[in-house]
């Protein structure tokens, strides 16, 4: 790819290998059961969950996690600095939570990693915090982004309507129909876009309003 391509690439990339094959009739038919298991794994990463008996001050964390956004946010502003580490959970768990969507938009048939890198190729480039980022910006970058939420509103209907005729298609042919594969996957890009300048803060390059790469 020529430099000046990648020099205009946007700083969070989405894609998903289409599966040219033979998709699994069973797993496909009986999917949001199948679900499940990796849902509960990824709300116990996700979220924190707290039990304990009310007047008492004993309690019990069995899920902790989550992404990390005003922790990010103060020291971009006040320090000009993003930690590293907290960059790499919020990579890693966005990652994770994407594969288990894959799945569940059933643009993959293999069981989602927690690891893993399967199908998906989601990458969002670490930031220059000094000389990328304006301290200021991550304020107001939610407020910013209000255009986008409101056309991914619409986008997420239209993939939802998508996935359910890829779900038949995939029980009759055992293909998922490129065009509606396409559109899918260019939502889920279209929607990491806006994750990753409004919410994850490591980009201020506005998302363009395009589902292409």
């Amino acid at each position: 790819m020529p430099s000046d391509q990648l020099d205009s690439a946007y700083p969070a990339t989405f894609a998903v290998d289409y599966p040219d094959r033979p998709l699994n009739r069973l797993t496909t038919f009986f999917r949001i059961f199948m679900l499940i298991p990796i849902g509960i794994v990824l709300g116990m990463v996700s979220g924190a969950t707290i039990t304990g008996q009310a007047g008492s001050s004993s309690a019990t964390v069995i899920g902790a996690g989550g992404l990390l956004f005003g922790a990010p946010l103060l020291m971009i502003v006040v320090r000009q600095k993003y930690p590293r580490w907290w960059f790499d959970w919020n990579l890693e768990l966005t990652r994770f939570s994407t594969r288990v969507s894959v799945y569940a938009a059933l643009l993959d048939d293999r069981y989602p990693s927690t690891d893993e890198q399967q199908s998906l190729h989601l990458e969002i480039a670490y930031p220059d915090v000094p000389n990328e980022l304006n301290r200021w910006l991550p304020l107001i970058k939610w407020l910013l982004a209000i255009p986008h939420y409101v056309v991914l509103f619409f986008l997420s209907i239209g993939a939802v309507v998508s996935v359910i005729i890829a779900w038949f298609a995939i029980l009759f042919t055992g293909r998922y129909p490129r065009g509606l594969f396409d559109y899918v996957v260019g939502v889920g890009r279209w929607g990491l876009r806006v994750s990753a300048y409004a919410f994850l803060l490591t980009t201020d390059r506005y998302p363009p309003f395009s589902l292409e790469p």
